[in-house]
Parts: structure tokens; sequence; C-alpha cells
């Protein structure tokens, strides 16, 4: 991703929750396929707290205190607040960074660990004062899996719980992440654009299948794409050309919707666990290269991470993250 986004002089900026699983796999696996990136501006893993500390407490009485969502709609997911929490964090160290070094970013690309790209983001998409969103998946707001935007667009986009007040002041109530998402940038008057990308988040939940109105799709990792954040797994795909129009179709368009027609989505049925034979599946869409890592990171030794994770500190000018020996025992 770093090399396909900013091959020209890049830093990339690693904030998540440091004891999610992945595949029954720790997180920490899932961050040292960061390692090959040169250098980090700085790398935040965070331990994901209850709802009763003291940054949870900032939300009561906001826009976002109720997990509710508009009469109709399902609960989000329990961790969206918890999300919304970290977006602050990144700003605050990004002003830092470019006041210690005496410089500004042009751009900030904000990506999540656990997608799949499987083309470049075109240049084309770079452009000054609006922020690039993909469609699909926005749950009545924004697709907030990925973004990018100058610095000002940005600085708008992080800045998710400074602006609760004013969506508060504005008459927005019972929102969710990406309903949030769109108001805060709507009320700041950034211009948004949503354009169709290559990528998916990788999921191991499951979810029903067929999906109907309010359900959750999930793409086979063959599927052609673009995606643009869809959820995804490796899987045989058991529903290609018209019935996956016939699923799509049910559902409804302002939620989990994502682009489907001309054979650029099939589907996985995501109602149980990954296939047996998962790997043989990534390992033939993915690539040599993939494939590689992948392998590299199933056969990992504890003392193999916690080499990963202290050469990555190595490389990265700010570190906040629990010892490598913690972060490796999950």
């Amino acid at each position: 991703m770093m090399n396909w986004v900013t091959p020209e002089s890049p830093s990339a900026w690693l904030v998540g929750p440091e004891s999610s699983s992945s595949r029954g796999r720790p997180s920490s696996t899932r961050f040292s396929t960061n390692i090959s990136i040169p250098i980090f501006s700085c790398t935040v893993l965070l331990t994901p707290t209850p709802s009763s500390s003291r940054s949870s407490s900032r939300l009561q009485g906001s826009p976002l205190s109720k997990s509710s969502t508009p009469k109709g709609y399902p609960r989000p997911s329990a961790n969206r607040q918890q999300l919304a929490q970290w977006h602050p964090g990144c700003l605050t160290m990004i002003r830092a960074y470019q006041k210690q070094n005496n410089f500004t970013y042009d751009w900030i690309v904000r990506t999540r660990v656990d997608g799949y790209w499987n083309a470049p983001l075109h240049p084309k998409y770079f452009v000054p004062g609006q922020y690039l969103v993909p469609p699909g998946s926005s749950y009545g707001g924004l697709n907030d899996r990925f973004g990018v935007g100058d610095l000002n667009t940005s600085t708008v986009a992080l800045s998710r719980l400074s602006l609760l007040p004013q969506l508060d002041a504005a008459g927005f109530h019972q929102l969710n992440s990406e309903t949030a998402f769109k108001a805060q940038l709507t009320i700041q008057g950034v211009p948004y654009v949503t354009k169709r990308l290559p990528f998916c988040i990788v999921t191991d939940r499951k979810y029903e299948f067929p999906p109907h109105r309010f359900g959750v799709p999930v793409a086979s990792l063959s599927s052609p794409g673009p995606l643009s954040g869809a959820k995804c797994r490796p899987c045989t795909p058991v529903c290609q050309g018209p019935c996956v129009a016939d699923v799509m179709q049910s559902l409804y368009k302002g939620w989990s919707w994502t682009h489907w027609a001309n054979g650029t989505l099939e589907l996985c049925d995501a109602h149980d666990a990954w296939e047996k034979d998962w790997e043989i599946k990534f390992d033939r869409v993915a690539g040599k290269k993939l494939a590689a890592e992948r392998k590299r990171v199933a056969g990992m030794t504890t003392e193999q991470c916690i080499h990963d994770f202290n050469q990555m500190k190595k490389r990265t000018a700010n570190w906040d993250a629990p010892p490598a020996e913690q972060i490796c025992s999950h």
C-alpha cells in the first residue's frame, strides 16, 4: 500500500488496537506484516478499554453517546465509537510531528491494516480541496473505511471527537460512525467525492447468507472489483452473475450495499468459519509475494514476532505501545 500510494518519501502512521484477533492469530501478526515499510513517523498500539474509561466518558451526551441509529436501522457494531476516538489522536500526533520537523504534509491517506488491495490507488484521486471516500458500505452516511485528502480536508476528516459539540448544536443526533463522518464534513463545508477503489476489508466475522435488507454481503477475494471497502474473505464463490443481482437488489442501498454490476462482485457464504483450504485460495488470488508473506506470518514464533516489533520500533520516530513481549503474547 505504501509503495502504491506514496512512493516519494512516504511516512507511515500506525494506530490501532493491539489485542484484536485475526483468523485465530494475534493482532501482532497482522501489524508485523508492515515490517517492510522503510520508516514510521509514529506507531501507537492501544489496548481497548471498557466503556467506563475516561475517553469513553467524553462521548456522554454527544451525538455518538447512544449506539442506536435512526428508526428502522440496525445497531452499528460495538467498536465504532472507539474507532472514532482514535482519529483525533492521529491528528494530534501528525501536527506534533510536523512542528517537530518543520514541514507540512501535502496529503494524508487514511487506511486500515485489515484492507486488501488488488491494484494501486491512481494519482487522479488526489485532488486539492476535496475529500475522497469509497462508495457503498455507507450505513446511512459515508463509507469511512478509507480516505484521501490534502492537509486541510484531512484535518476536518480526522477531527472526529472535537467536532461532536458542533454536530450536537447543529441538531445531529443518534449518529453512527458513518453518519457522523458525513455530518462533520458537511458542517465544515468540506466537499467530498466518492470513487470506486480497489480494496476490501478482510473479515473473519460470520454473516447471514444470503443477506437481506440490512444484511452484509461478503465478497470473495477473487472478485474482479473494485470492491470499495466491502467486507471480503478468501472463499469459493457460491453466488455469481444473476445470483449476485438477486442478492444485491434485495439490500438497502444506503446501508451495506456495494457496486456489483458487470461481474465485479462474487459472494461468499459467510455464515460459518473460513473454508479449511482458504490458504490455497488466498495464495492463488494474492500472488507469490503476498503468499510468501502469509506463510511467513503463519509460521511466526513468539520470538520472531518480538524481533519484528523491535525492528519496527528502531525505524519509528515516535513509539507508544506496550512492550513487544506483551503484544506478541496475545
